[in-house]
């Protein structure tokens, strides 16, 4: 798994305080920030893995035990491992950020040659977040001075008093070149962070100066609150700038990922299986505030594959629980060619799209502003189709008074509903298309059935990662064996001694016995307390990826039992176990015994017909013990 960040940490973080992060951190609270769980039975949740693309759920989360493996792609591990590949940090930066959330004071280990190793500097992504985290400070005390008043009245203008800028933390960057720079050099930030972190840039002197200037700024934060950029909005004409000018991609700010608001807008998401996407940053201010707490906009960028990544996993957007996707856009030409552009994307979502276009071809912001709260929320409730605007769209292009016009009307719209991705409602929209061209319905149907012939009807999505090599699940002895090894894992108080005081020998899965004896290898069971930080001591302990992978896959999975395990059942599974690994040598034992010649080789055959007797006098015994099955 992550050997190496482990490796890393020795002479630094104490391994008592990383168990410590482990136990203490909810697991089911940190993906949650990411990923909208569900419940899976059993006391496990499922959501849509963020690591690959997928339709139904597999990704589950076993809050018991503070771990998550998706069976999906394979990918597994606890807290720690979830932030390492869902944010990109090392292992220290996640280590330290769960510590800061459960609020757990770290000890760094002493260098056992000389004096108190230093603490250890923070990781880029932290430094670059303490960085932001500090302008957002600065920026809004800059926005209650004098030089501010025309960033306040922006802001008046638009319907926004204190207390909204204040919420969503809008601020001022000053007339000055270096204002921001030289605060954040006191604060310790070095020249290169500050570069990197898209707040300052060289001069062509060479000098450090500050990326904006003169300008309203939103700070931009990710899932989990951080502040990773800034959106900033020209306010004097002679400002020879783009209108918005927004941070630069950075280590921590992609675009292409980023939607403002996502923070305030998530559990919202969620919650409602909804998610409104407005074009600015007023419009998600004005939304929140008329009581559509469910927008978000993007970043200097358009709506592309990466939000709808990010909404989906939000929206729970599955093949049995499909959300609602509203698009926003001005009725102006660059409006509707983004609807338009929209209906591309939308076979990408499972869920249903829609449009919502204000009839006086207002944003929401300058909707709330003329006719009030109530007008932005008529405006989402009045929503259509998106597919109905897009073929709307097309058709009004077109004389449907001439031979001409309509032809040429059916050819533009026939792929358009030929992308429809409901099949169901193809025919619906055959018809409706005809009575809107006045044509009659087999030519129609026939242009829609020539657009999608090329292509899948589906949705197209990336295909999963491979997951790594199962072990065989069908045959009696390797589905108890995994209820063994489930025991072991996530039950370990309870198995004990029964688990350990059955040896490795039966386990007959090559997978299975190498997870045995990592769990051996781990101190065995019947030392351990169990949670994430057993699991991972057994991982840890697991030679090749594929056994590595089973530990994760076994410590969500359920057991298979009605209620809770008792140490019946506990001794049930172990006798089965035993039973099967018996018998399996009893058959052995059996065919060797009549490949030998009784006179020539006296002693061999008495010897193995003795053992052979032992054995089964063993199964029965066994037999016994497991009755009651599984």
């Amino acid at each position: 798994m992550y050997a190496e960040e482990v490796a890393e940490m020795a002479g630094r973080i104490r391994d008592e305080d990383i168990a410590l992060v482990r136990e203490r951190t909810s697991i089911a609270e940190v993906i949650s920030d990411t990923v909208t769980l569900k419940s899976a039975g059993g006391g496990n949740l499922k959501g849509l893995c963020p690591f690959h693309d997928e339709k139904s759920p597999s990704f589950n989360v076993s809050p018991a035990r503070n771990v998550w493996y998706c069976f999906g792609c394979g990918a597994g591990g606890d807290a720690i491992k979830f932030l390492m590949d869902a944010e990109h940090l090392s292992f220290v930066e996640s280590v330290e950020r769960l510590a800061a959330r459960a609020g757990i004071q770290l000890r760094y280990v002493e260098d056992d040659r000389s004096a108190p190793r230093p603490r250890p500097q923070q990781g880029q992504r932290q430094r670059l977040v303490a960085a932001h985290a500090a302008a957002v400070e600065f920026y809004r005390g800059q926005l209650t001075t004098a030089g501010a008043r025309p960033a306040r009245e922006f802001l008046a203008r638009r319907g926004f008093d204190r207390a909204a800028a204040e919420r969503y933390g809008c601020g001022f960057a000053p007339d000055a070149w270096d204002l921001l720079t030289k605060h954040l050099r006191q604060q310790g930030f070095t020249h290169d962070e500050l570069v990197t972190a898209g707040l300052s840039r060289p001069s062509r002197s060479g000098s450090l100066i500050d990326r904006f200037r003169r300008r309203l700024l939103w700070p931009i934060r990710d899932l989990t609150g951080d502040v990773i950029g800034f959106g900033a909005r020209k306010l004097f004409d002679d400002d020879d700038g783009p209108k918005y000018l927004n941070t630069p991609e950075t280590p921590i700010y992609k675009k292409s990922h980023v939607l403002y608001g996502i923070d305030q807008a998530k559990r919202e998401i969620a919650k409602q299986g909804k998610v409104v996407v407005v074009e600015g940053y007023t419009d998600v201010m004005a939304c929140h505030l008329a009581g559509v707490p469910t927008a978000v906009a993007t970043c200097g960028t358009a709506f592309g594959a990466d939000h709808i990544g990010v909404l989906r996993r939000l929206l729970m957007d599955t093949d049995a629980v499909a959300g609602e996707i509203i698009f926003t856009f001005d009725g102006d030409a660059a409006g509707q060619k983004a609807a338009l552009r929209a209906f591309e994307d939308d076979q990408r979502f499972v869920g249903r799209t829609f449009i919502a276009v204000s009839p006086d071809n207002m944003d929401p912001c300058e909707l709330r502003l003329a006719k009030g709260d109530l007008a932005v929320r008529d405006l989402v409730a009045r929503r259509e189709p998106l597919v109905d605007f897009a073929l709307r769209h097309v058709i009004n292009r077109y004389d449907l008074d001439t031979v001409d016009g309509r032809v040429e009307a059916m050819r533009r719209a026939a792929p358009l509903v030929a992308k429809i991705k409901d099949r169901e409602k193809r025919p619906e929209y055959v018809r409706k298309l005809a009575g809107d061209l006045g044509m009659e319905i087999e030519p129609v149907q026939r242009a829609v059935l020539a657009a999608g012939s090329g292509q899948p009807a589906g949705a197209a999505t990336a295909p999963a990662r491979p997951g790594p090599a199962a072990p065989t699940v069908d045959s009696p002895q390797s589905m108890v064996e995994r209820e063994a090894l489930k025991l072991a894992l996530q039950e370990p108080v309870l198995a004990g001694p029964m688990f350990d005081a059955v040896e490795a020998t039966a386990y007959r899965h090559p997978v299975h016995q190498v997870v045995r004896a990592a769990v051996a290898a781990a101190g065995g069971v019947a030392a351990a307390t169990g949670g994430a930080v057993w699991i991972e001591q057994v991982r840890d302990a697991c030679d090749d990826l594929a056994a590595q992978a089973l530990v994760g896959e076994l410590a969500v999975e359920p057991l298979r039992i009605d209620g809770e395990p008792d140490p019946r059942y506990v001794s049930v599974t172990m006798a089965r176990l035993q039973w099967g690994s018996v018998t399996g040598r009893i058959k052995d034992l059996k065919s060797k015994i009549q490949r030998i010649n009784p006179v020539s080789n006296k002693d061999e055959y008495f010897a193995l017909f003795g053992e052979l007797l032992s054995l089964e006098q063993h199964a029965r015994a066994l037999r016994e013990q497991a009755a009651g099955g599984l």
